[in-house]
């Protein structure tokens, strides 16, 4: 597939997620960084958005629950160009009914060259990055070339 280019503004559109064993983790990472991320738009799976919004007072833009359709409203979030960066701290040691969802997700976010963190070392390297507060260019799937090329044959 061809490739075209897509800016992320700023402020970013960022997606928070965590497993069940990680959100201490990630409350914890927004707290270090809730001035920071106060300068973005955050959305958030249904737990860890209001988790986040509760006990670090950051404004979520919430989801559903990841098991109950959150992580697809996310993943569908990144294939419309909604959504520039996803935080999300995954448990690889614990499976979860949902997986496939969670595959999916970061497939998408890898599809469509998003930048992800999946653990703390990666998050706080992301946020550090003057990248984070800046607006630069990404290579994606050129998909409306593809639907032309389809369409002719």
């Amino acid at each position: 597939m061809r490739q075209t280019t897509r800016t992320l503004p700023f402020p970013k559109n960022i997606a928070l997620v965590a497993h069940d064993h990680c959100k201490a983790n990630l409350l914890e990472w927004c707290r270090k960084n809730s001035a920071e991320l106060s300068k973005h738009h955050l959305y958030a799976t249904g737990t860890s958005g209001n988790l986040i919004k509760q006990q670090v007072g950051l404004t979520i833009t919430p989801m559903l629950s990841g098991p109950m359709g959150g992580d697809q409203q996310i993943g569908a979030l990144i294939a419309e160009g909604k959504i520039d960066i996803l935080i999300f701290f995954w448990d690889p040691l614990n499976a979860v009914p949902h997986d496939p969802d969670v595959k999916a997700l970061l497939r998408l976010a890898t599809v469509w060259n998003i930048p992800v963190a999946n653990n703390l070392a990666t998050a706080d390297a992301l946020i550090s990055s003057k990248l984070f507060s800046e607006t630069f260019t990404i290579d994606i799937p050129d998909y409306q070339d593809y639907l032309n090329q389809r369409i002719s044959q």
